[in-house]
């Protein structure tokens, strides 16, 4: 999972990208000009984790992964040039955004007229639209000359004329493509051409220690103070309660942002626990039990004859997997099983 921090200057995503990465290192993934990407992969909190990792006093300990990409240079009006080709393609790879919206004032951090996060949100909005726009009509030109000159597969280009024709009708609605509903086939079908408004997005609205909420709607997002958090996330794991006690903050942000960018992705976790590891694996929501086994290895998918199974916290309230194993807890699934968020996951395999 590749989430991409994006947030207009000043808004402080990158207090919120070190936030997030927990203080993983950071590296560089494109930088041309004011345009930079940084990213640092961090393990996902989980406090089933943490509890089976007592339980089972496993050599390793190892959590789902997320990599987060503060992503620089965006401006207002900065589509209007045209966004360079590889940083279209690095924005291509990731699967979802979050958009730091500025609801702090500070007199050391300069903003562009008055903080108002509603229209900071409009302008990124707005980009994200500009850019589809140009991308669609483009795409379009070549298809319909495509058409005109005889193409190889004439029903292929006419069924894509056909999609982007349907692109284009929703955008010059002012309206993003991520709300548009798009079959399997037509989602895939947009896959590679670079569009921003496609993507899933998580807005933070990034608060100055003692700020409060702005008021202003969203359907994915959070309030979070954001250099307060940055600051927790650099203290020791010893020293960073105390510091939560004393502003009085029950969850770090890195924890509400995770769990938000699971719901916005249809993501949740499965274990596979034992002496050696205790880990978390991250599948979609709906996944089957061969394709979960498929995430482990691909030779266990190809292989695959059944799925041990039991839940999370079944598996607690029976005390561990002797106990589970003595009364006949754990069930055997097949191929279509349907992962559920929590399950314990042993694979039987031929291979």
């Amino acid at each position: 999972m590749q989430i991409g921090i994006i947030g207009l200057p000043q808004s402080g995503k990158t207090t919120i990208f070190h936030a997030l990465a927990g203080g993983e290192k950071a590296t560089s993934a494109y930088s041309s000009g004011r345009l930079e990407i940084h990213t640092a992969i961090t393990g996902v909190p989980d406090p089933r984790v943490d509890i089976l990792s007592e339980m089972f006093n496993p050599r390793k300990t190892i959590y789902a992964k997320v990599t987060y990409a503060d992503i620089a240079g965006l401006d207002k009006g900065i589509s209007k040039k045209g966004l360079p080709g590889p940083f279209i393609n690095q924005l291509g790879q990731l699967d979802a955004f979050v958009l730091v919206i500025r609801a702090f004032d500070a007199p050391a951090v300069p903003h562009d007229g008055p903080i108002d996060p509603a229209a900071d949100l409009a302008i990124l909005d707005t980009e994200f639209l500009l850019n589809d726009m140009g991308a669609v009509e483009r795409r379009y030109d070549k298809i319909v000359e495509s058409i005109g000159k005889g193409g190889k597969d004439r029903e292929a280009a006419l069924k894509e004329k056909g999609l982007f024709e349907k692109l284009r009708a929703y955008l010059d609605q002012e309206k993003p493509l991520r709300d548009l509903e798009l079959t399997p086939d037509e989602l895939q079908m947009t896959r590679g051409y670079g569009f921003l408004s496609i993507k899933p997005r998580l807005i933070v609205v990034n608060i100055g220690d003692e700020g409060a909420a702005p008021a202003i709607e969203y359907a994915h997002g959070v309030v979070l103070r954001g250099r307060l958090e940055r600051e927790i996330a650099e203290l020791s794991p010893e020293d960073a309660p105390l510091f939560m006690e004393e502003y009085g903050i029950a969850q770090l942000s890195r924890s509400k942002v995770i769990g938000l960018s699971y719901d916005l992705l249809g993501l949740h976790s499965f274990f596979t626990v034992g002496e050696d590891e205790v880990r978390a694996w991250t599948v979609k929501r709906g996944a089957t039990a061969v394709e979960a086994a498929g995430e482990i290895h691909t030779d266990l998918a190809k292989g695959f004859i059944r799925a041990e199974v039991i839940g999370y916290q079944e598996l607690i309230d029976l005390g561990g997997m002797n106990e589970a194993k003595h009364k006949g807890k754990l069930r055997l699934e097949g191929k279509e099983y349907l992962v559920k968020d929590g399950d314990i996951v042993h694979i039987r395999h031929n291979m």
